[in-house]
């Protein structure tokens, strides 16, 4: 692994450079001493990583077809059939949908995930041992901040691949379980290491998140919502307690998360998702025209209006059974069109056309009901439509390839881990009190006082989350942490399509939910053989 890392290091810091950097040489003669040499150098090193969550980075062999979380965002959703593809479309994450990428340990998703991960770790170390080889005091501000941000960063990422390349911690025998390499350092007599236990490395990961909140305490500078503040390393943490099952630290960690930013408004859900802007918005990338990464964006994968082959062919839908739950009296069923018209003659489901589309015979009607969505939505007279896609995802200049933000954490999620944690504490009352402000904010009739024990308010949880969360990349981990299964009978998704993805068993007893180690790895890293890949 440390070929790999290095060479990830050295993209890093090449692309976190700017005119104020190194003003007099170009940015490949950037060397590492001087990017670590000062406390402001640092923090343009972490402007590297902040870019880094959207921007391609590509492997050692040269290939970037993966941007940041751009990509696996919505992959997440596609992969348990929640973000539901329409048709084959130019193809993209079609081996996904029959759960073939990621138990294939020579998939580009695995290897990228997986490099990407530790190119983060990678720099967080650096960060991290620069600062006590420079000898920088830790009161300094800017010191406590750099340290702050590099600490979130490692535990971010661990958490994200040992949640993915590891049994989920409830439903596991953590002490056991297998979890992942843990790398504290990237020095040069640094070779990589055996796989440790899921508990071992969430007691690091567990460990990195506090010491960046005690740094963050101190040391929070104004920032963009690009980069990590306080309110952004207690998200994390919330993340990571609810995934271990610490309910307490959850809903405590989403509390102080989401203090500051308040719930969107009706109009303010309806505008796109597009902008980082949104009252709600804790941390997210702001994506500015010269980074943009095209047809490797996030609005590329999932907006209806972007001028690209995959959304031109494959509009995404949301799953049928779903919607019918969702009440007329909440705004957010209005991002979803349950008579949009099948135009694409080549949609999985068959019913592509006028002819074939179960909700109009007449041409006019097809047409008119077409015109008026376009109109409204900016969507191209080229795109197709089909019934139940979400217009949820919308871009600032529709019909364009122009870059739009990329949301990584709301608030809204905050209340929902909040919920669900005091749920799981059976503290029913606590968990209502903490749901209400957004399902009233989202719903004229919401009444919470509906759930009153733990298994219907957690069945509630579950919907709350797939309405007010779609497509914003949480379903594959939501699944593991329930130990629920998928089957998408009766969802509008084609079993054609989705082969082995149309049904799977849960988690706790289903492994194809664990992703395959990169073969990469296992052959680069001496304290891994075969016998080490995920079964």
């Amino acid at each position: 692994m440390l070929r790999i890392i290095k060479t990830m290091l050295i993209f890093l810091l090449l692309s976190s450079c700017n005119n104020d950097f190194l003003d007099t040489k170009p940015t490949n003669s950037v060397d590492e001493d001087k990017a670590f040499s000062t406390p402001d150098n640092m923090l343009l090193v972490l402007n590297g990583l902040h870019r880094q969550m959207y921007a391609q980075s590509p492997l050692p062999e040269g290939t970037s077809r993966r941007s940041g979380q751009q990509y696996f965002i919505p992959m997440f959703d596609v992969y348990c059939g929640d973000l539901i593809h329409s048709a084959r479309g130019n193809g993209w994450m079609t081996p996904g949908l029959g759960w073939l990428e990621h138990n294939d340990p020579n998939s580009l998703s695995v290897k990228h995930f997986w490099y990407q991960r530790y190119h983060f770790i990678a720099t967080a170390n650096k960060l991290i041992s620069k600062v006590e080889e420079n000898g920088f005091s830790k009161e300094e501000k800017k010191v406590a901040n750099v340290l702050g941000q590099a600490y979130a960063y490692r535990a971010w990422a661990y958490h994200q691949l040992v949640t993915t390349y590891a049994k989920g911690y409830i439903i596991g025998a953590p002490e056991k379980d297998l979890g992942v390499p843990l790398l504290l350092t990237t020095d040069e007599k640094f070779t990589s290491q055996s796989r440790s236990t899921v508990k071992v490395v969430y007691d690091q990961i567990e460990k990195d998140i506090n010491q960046s909140i005690a740094f963050l305490e101190k040391g929070t500078l104004s920032h963009p919502k690009s980069h990590i503040s306080l309110q952004v390393a207690q998200g994390i943490k919330a993340r990571i307690t609810l995934s271990k099952g610490d309910w307490q630290s959850a809903a405590e960690a989403a509390v102080k998360a989401r203090e500051g930013y308040s719930l969107m408004d009706e109009s303010q859900w309806k505008s796109g998702f597009n902008t980082v802007d949104l009252p709600e918005v804790i941390w997210g990338g702001k994506v500015i025209a010269s980074e943009t990464v095209y047809y490797r964006a996030y609005f590329y994968y999932i907006s209806p209006t972007f001028n690209g082959s995959q959304n031109r062919g494959n509009p995404k839908i949301v799953n049928k059974e779903r919607y019918h739950q969702i009440p007329d009296t909440d705004y957010r069923k209005d991002v979803f069109l349950p008579l949009a018209p099948n135009t694409n003659s080549s949609a999985a489901n068959g019913e592509g056309g006028l002819d074939n589309d179960p909700n109009y015979s007449d041409e006019a009607e097809f047409k008119k009901v077409r015109e008026e969505i376009n109109k409204k939505y900016g969507i191209s007279s080229r795109h197709n439509l089909h019934p139940y896609m979400h217009v949820k995802f919308l871009q600032k200049n529709p019909g364009s390839i122009d870059p739009d933000d990329v949301i990584y954490m709301r608030s809204s999620e905050m209340y929902l881990i909040e919920a669900e944690a005091k749920a799981m504490l059976n503290d029913i009352s606590g968990a209502q009190e903490a749901l209400r402000p957004l399902g009233e904010a989202r719903d004229s009739a919401y009444d919470v006082g509906k759930f009153t024990t733990k298994e219907e308010f957690i069945e509630h949880i579950k919907f709350q989350r797939y309405v007010e969360l779609y497509g914003e990349g949480f379903s594959w981990h939501d699944h593991i942490r329930w130990d629920v299964g998928i089957d998408l009978t009766n969802s509008g998704a084609s079993k054609v399509l989705y082969q082995k993805g149309f049904k799977q068993e849960k988690p706790s007893v289903n492994s194809a939910w664990i992703w395959k180690i990169p073969q990469a790895e296992i052959d680069a890293n001496p304290n891994l053989t075969d016998k080490d890949q995920n079964k």
